[in-house]
């Protein structure tokens, strides 16, 4: 094996971390050169747009693995919301209790952001690739939207008093979101089951197509949260606190869900279910609804989380199963 060929094959069991470093390495370099400084700014835009078309194909290619016999409610579903919103509801206490003290109010908001926005569209990928039930997960991250419906409009404006929103103008933002992001793939895979089989088996033969996809999102993703993190202007002990404080919660997230799955024998699936969040619909709620500088939090999340999610990759791929 050459140097070129062993370095492609480190890259392929290391994806997500691979994803990760490059995403990071690619903007400091756009972002830091001068004569790039143009490059940048014309693809930038381009690569963001992408952002959903990738994410819509991704969950087409393995939404099409999903029989329909699969998608039903389970009764851990309903427990991990319970504990999700139970969560969300004790931040929102310590924030009530904190209002008078500006930054830890901050910290404190971007770790409630952590906690209750739902789980990512995209977990069904990394769920199959450690040997979770991908419809499973589905049927959860539907539900887990519909809950984050229910409680954003409740516990916002305790969160920031100041917040102007209706349930009406959050239900149909977020639906919109769940429409657009797990719906129409889903529904279009189901379709392509039933109508086009042959395509289907096609697809499913190239069973890495929807990790690829995610890979790549994931090393925009990670660019544009470093891009926000260095022109947040949070400083000083504060901007150390909205990116550590995510690692803690990440942490116990993963490790709450998977011991709750325990009781299920679904410790795969419960871990991703808690741990692993849609931080992009986080900061955009936190842009849009709460103190604007709490977005770090989600930001970092997204580092954090696929840190995990790599490392456990990786201990799958070499030994061959996950122990939690």
């Amino acid at each position: 094996m050459n140097t070129i060929t062993r370095i492609l094959h480190t890259a392929h069991r290391n994806a997500l971390i691979t994803s990760l470093v490059t995403g990071i390495i690619v903007y400091e370099v756009f972002a830091h050169t001068p004569f790039l400084f143009p490059v940048g700014k014309a693809v930038g835009p381009l690569l963001a747009d992408w952002l959903p078309a990738g994410l819509f194909l991704l969950l087409y290619f393995t939404f099409c693995k999903i029989r329909i016999s699969e998608l039903k409610p389970r009764t851990w579903h309903f427990v991990i919301q319970l504990i999700r919103t139970s969560i969300a509801a004790f931040m929102v206490l310590l924030i009530s209790l904190f209002q008078d003290n500006t930054e830890l109010k901050l910290v404190l908001e971007g770790m409630f952001i952590c906690f209750i926005c739902p789980t990512a569209a995209g977990v069904v990928v990394i769920v199959e690739k450690l040997g979770g039930n991908i419809g499973s997960l589905t049927i959860f991250t539907i539900i887990a939207n519909i809950v984050t419906m229910i409680i954003i409009p409740l516990f916002f404006p305790m969160v920031e008093r100041g917040t102007d929103i209706t349930y009406l103008t959050a239900m149909l933002m977020l639906l919109r979101n769940v429409t657009a992001v797990l719906v129409l793939p889903l529904a279009l895979a189901m379709l392509s089951r039933r109508y086009i089989p042959n395509v289907v088996a096609m697809f499913n033969r190239h069973k890495n197509t929807g990790f690829y996809i995610w890979c790549i999102n994931l090393a925009i993703v990670t660019g544009l949260t470093v891009r926000n993190i260095e022109e947040s202007t949070v400083s000083g002990w504060v901007m150390w606190s909205l990116l550590i404080t995510p690692l803690f919660v990440c942490l116990v997230q993963f490790a709450l869900g998977k011991e709750v799955g325990r009781h299920w024998n679904e410790s795969i699936n419960t871990g991703q279910a808690l741990g692993q969040k849609n931080t992009v619909v986080g900061i955009w709620l936190t842009l849009t609804f709460l103190n604007p500088l709490a977005a770090v939090a989600p930001g970092a999340y997204i580092l954090w989380q696929n840190l995990v999610n790599g490392w456990q990759l990786w201990y799958k791929q070499k030994y061959g199963y996950l122990k939690w």
